[in-house]
């Protein structure tokens, strides 16, 4: 048995090895090839100020530049400070479910140890009934107009 332990971590640790070499050689190929197309676009937004400036003149193709790059920085930002309320409010019902499923698996866990002791079901039925009338209770109250998240789905 002691043989066929030792046999069986090494393999583990030598796969373990090997997809950190693979993770480590990924890495370094996309961040050379993220390189090799920032110069990429780099270049093209050179080729793009040079046909610009024949066209209007090196001094507007650089105000037109300047502003167009500020425009959609400033497009980025307000676009990701729209989205974080959403993001937030994703995390938190995703963190809700995650504690929904935590607390079901304690009470799975804890329930034959319950059930063999002194209280038996009288333990598990009084919490479960509070339970159960404080959900229906919060099934039945309107929700305030203050509440920002008042009027989203759950």
């Amino acid at each position: 048995m002691g043989m066929l332990a030792s046999l069986i971590s090494g393999v583990v640790s030598g796969e373990a090895a090997a997809a950190v070499r693979r993770a480590r050689t990924a890495a370094i190929v996309y961040a050379l090839a993220a390189l090799a197309a920032l110069c990429g676009v780099g270049f093209l937004v050179g080729a793009a100020y040079i046909w610009v400036a024949g066209l209007y003149g090196p001094m507007a193709a650089c105000l037109g530049f300047g502003v167009g790059l500020l425009v959609i920085a400033g497009l980025l930002l307000l676009f990701h400070q729209l989205s974080a309320g959403a993001r937030a409010r994703r995390r938190a019902r995703r963190r809700q479910a995650d504690m929904k499923a935590v607390g079901i698996t304690a009470a799975l866990a804890v329930l034959p140890a319950l059930l063999k002791g002194k209280g038996g079901l009288g333990t598990i039925l009084g919490p479960a009934i509070a339970l159960a009338a404080y959900a229906i209770y919060r099934e039945n109250v309107k929700p305030d107009a203050d509440d920002p998240d008042a009027g989203e789905a759950k």
